[in-house]
This record gives structure tokens, C-alpha cells and sequence, in this order.
């Protein structure tokens, strides 16, 4: 985030991308890492509270590696922030790493550069085959139809956290199931002078993953089964103006998290300033900022109504990591080696568990390592009312665009101009103009 919050950084970048990488990086000759057969270049993506806790958490699993196979990785962390265009940087020139991850909501927008290495039978064949993997992950790796163009390393899904002592305080003894409960629950927590929900309104990947979750409950979504953008039908509107309107007319998101772009939503809980919080795997960043374990709650993300489950009922998008392989790499054999370790069962098991994130590969997942209440419902989300964000090339696009909008709209919110389904309609629309043409 570590929620993939930099997806939508670059995106004119990437059209470039995509016109001038017809090839991606890949030539036959190998052009990429100037690695010798002995070493890799491994980008990670930061997911630990700061890179230095990445290297601490990743050194020693790659010196692992290079004991078990001679090969040396040359790690690098790099922040959200450079992560994507370091990448779609890498897929023009040629050089780039060898082994590197990627949010996996930006699968299908890398597959199309071409740059990326194919999990095709073959190669799945060399890291103990796709079966390995739950579906749910599996879903967000690239185009339908399409052989994947990554593997995933780390999963997550949205839950919602909840201060107990709060939520004591203010005399509610469960977490809201429902939109209309989380709404009443939040005036009275406002009357104990707390706020309600915190929200990074000027954050587009944050802003991305609500409405899309909105859009599900809705029985909509922003794309045509063929891969159109579809921003402005009706149930998309209502989609977006009632996450808005947490803030617009329901006041439980406190109109200063319209600026909010830098997790700042996450320390306000961590501080006890704010009663609940929707966030991804949000464990090991509370603990982090001192917030004991035991200070809050975690629940499924509400829904319309009923229960979270299949269907209208989604309530997270399929969050998480997928790690690639730069298909012009000089040493294929020992990428595909080193994915190998990281996906392997032990290996699933230590990496997932330093990050408090959910294996993707189902023997790692059934550790009991994994069974922690918390845990439990992250899994259970991804299992059953998880949704991977549209795997079409436009998805960077998407991000940026459909993002920008909910950001103005939370703007007027905050600066007291009336949010209406007319307004929301017209930021969409101008939304859906800055699409790229099918």
C-alpha cells in the first residue's frame, strides 16, 4: 500500500509505453540487467513501514537463495511513489531488472507492453504449477484469457478496523454490518467528540479501490464486458455519490480527509483520533505507529445490506502483489529460479508473515500461522467477496481518471458545494473523456 496507492502514477507515461514498446523490452539477444548468470536485480515494492524494514525483512531470505543456488540478488526498494515509472521506464529502454513486483492491479496495463515474461503452462510447470495459487489472486495476473503476466507473492483484501474502547464509549457493542449502521453508529460516536471514518480523499488508487467496491454493491461496474469504459450509467453514479456521501451528507468522514494522500487516515486511528478505518491488511502499519493489537477490532467491509458474499455483496477488490519476470533477461533460468523460492511454501509463510498480508499459495494460506482473528477475515473476504479491479490495458488510465474525479468531489464536499447526482455524472463524464480510444 502499501495499498498499491502509486497505481495511477505515470499513466500518461504509460500510453507512450504502449505505443513505443510494441516488443516490450524483450529481445532475443537479452538486453536487459547486465547481471552475469551468477546474479539477479530484484526491485521490490515497499511494503513494510519504511525500505529500511524492507531490507531487513528480505536480506536474509535472499541470502537463502544465493546459499541454496549460488546465484546473488541484488535488492532494491523502491518507494510507490517511483515504483511505476521506474517500470514503464525500464520497458522502453531495456533496462531494467531482472525480477521485480508490481501491484497487481497494474497487470493488465504492464502485459501490454509486451515486456513482461508469460506464466504460460510451461513456466507455471517450473514454480509447481497454477494449481498452487488461490483463484481470487490468480484473477487480478492480466487479461482474461491471456496467460499471466506475473505470479502473486502477497495478497490482501479492505477490512474494516474499529476502536473498541470507542466504540465502548460510545455504546455500541458491534461493528456496523451495513452503510445505513455504520451511519448511525457515527452519530454517536460523533456526540463522544471522536470522528467517525478516516479516508485519503486525495489519494486516487485509495479512491479507485471504494468506488469500485461501491460500483459491485451497486451491481455495476466502469467497464463493458468487452473492455469499454462505462463511467456515467446510472448505477455507477449512485455508486460513486454515495461513497461521497460519507462526507457530503452523512458526515462520518471529517471533511480535512479531502486532502488526506499519504496515509495520514491510518495515523489518525493509530492515534485513537478517528472510531473506524478501511484499509488493507492494516495490521503491521498500526503496530508500527505503537497501536497495541488488542486496541482495536477488525471486520468484514460493510455492505448495502444482508451479509458480504458473492455478487452484489463484494466488498474488497482483490488487493496485493504480484512479482514478474522482464522477459529479456540475461538469466532466465535463475528468474524463474528465484520466483520459485519466493512463492514456495516456506517462503509464503515468512514473507506473509512479516508483512501481516495473506499468502496467495493455498498450502502457505492454510498455516496456522494464518488463522489469527484478523487474519481470518481477510481470508474469508478474499474467498468469498473479494473482486479483481478491471484487467483491461486501460486499467492505469482508469485509475488516474475515474480517481481525479472522486478527488474534486470530495473537494466540494469539504469546501461545502453541494455534491448531486448531476455533478457526480459530469465529473465521470469528463472522466471517461480522458479514456484512451478503444
Amino acid at each position: 500500500m502499501r495499498s498499491i496507492r502509486a497505481a495511477a502514477v505515470g499513466a500518461v507515461t504509460l500510453s507512450l509505453a504502449l505505443a513505443a514498446t510494441a516488443c516490450g523490452g524483450g529481445s532475443s539477444n537479452g538486453s536487459g540487467s547486465n547481471d552475469s548468470p551468477g546474479t539477479l536485480t530484484y526491485w521490490a515494492s515497499n511494503q513494510g513501514a519504511s525500505i529500511a524494514v524492507d531490507k531487513k525483512v528480505l536480506q536474509p531470505e535472499l541470502d537463502k537463495f544465493e546459499k541454496k543456488t549460488g546465484i546473488k540478488v541484488k535488492l532494491e526498494v523502491v518507494p510507490w511513489s517511483d515504483l511505476l515509472n521506474r517500470i514503464l521506464t525500464a520497458t522502453t529502454s531495456g533496462q531494467g531488472p531482472d525480477v521485480l513486483n508490481i501491484g497487481n492491479t497494474w497487470s493488465a496495463s504492464l502485459q501490454a507492453t509486451g515486456a513482461l515474461l508469460p506464466w504460460d503452462d510451461g513456466n507455471f510447470a517450473k514454480i509447481g504449477g497454477r494449481d498452487r495459487f488461490v483463484d481470487s489472486a490468480l484473477s487480478s495476473t492480466g487479461v482474461r484469457g491471456k496467460d499471466p503476466a506475473a505470479v502473486p507473492l502477497y495478497s490482501m483484501a479492505y477490512a474494516l478496523y474499529y476502536n473498541k474502547k470507542i466504540f465502548a464509549d460510545a455504546g455500541i457493542a458491534e461493528p456496523p454490518a451495513t452503510w445505513d449502521e455504520l451511519v448511525a453508529d457515527g452519530k454517536k460516536i460523533k456526540a463522544g467528540g471522536k470522528a467517525v471514518l478516516g479516508a485519503e480523499g486525495a489519494n486516487l488508487s485509495e479512491n479507485i479501490h471504494h468506488v469500485f467496491v461501491f460500483a459491485k454493491q451497486h451491481d455495476a461496474d466502469f467497464f463493458t464486458a468487452d473492455g469499454k469504459p462505462d463511467f456515467t450509467g446510472p448505477k455507477v453514479v449512485d455508486a460513486v455519490k454515495q461513497y461521497v456521501d460519507l462526507m457530503a451528507k452523512d458526515k462520518v468522514i471529517p471533511t480535512g480527509d479531502a486532502e488526506y494522500a499519504q496515509n495520514q487516515s491510518v495515523s489518525d486511528f493509530a492515534k485513537g483520533k478517528q472510531a473506524m478505518l478501511l484499509w488493507q491488511s492494516a495490521a503491521a502499519n498500526l503496530t508500527s505507529q505503537g497501536m497495541s493489537e488488542d486496541a482495536y477490532g477488525v471486520a468484514p467491509v460493510p455492505v448495502r445490506s444482508g451479509a458480504p458474499g458473492s455478487g452484489p455483496q463484494v466488498n474488497s477488490m482483490v488487493a496485493g502483489i504480484n512479482i514478474a519476470v522482464f522477459k529479456n533477461t540475461r538469466n532466465l533460468d535463475g528468474a524463474t529460479k528465484f520466483v520459485e523460492f519466493m512463492t514456495s511454501d516456506a517462503e509464503q509463510k515468512t514473507l506473509n508473515t512479516a508483512y501481516s498480508t495473506i499468502p496467495p499459495v493455498k498450502a502457505a494460506q492454510g498455516d496456522a500461522a494464518f488463522d489469527a482473528p484478523d487474519t481470518a477475515v481477510l481470508k474469508n473476504t478474499l474467498a468469498t467477496s473479494a473482486a479483481a479491479l478491471p484487467q483491461v490495458p486501460s486499467e492505469s488510465q482508469f485509475e488516474t481518471a475515474v480517481g481525479t474525479a472522486v478527488k474534486d468531489l470530495f473537494a466540494d464536499a469539504a469546501a461545502g458545494r453541494a455534491v448531486t447526482t448531476d455533478s457526480v455524472k459530469a465529473e465521470l463524464e469528463k472522466a471517461q473523456q480522458q479514456m484512451p480510444a478503444a
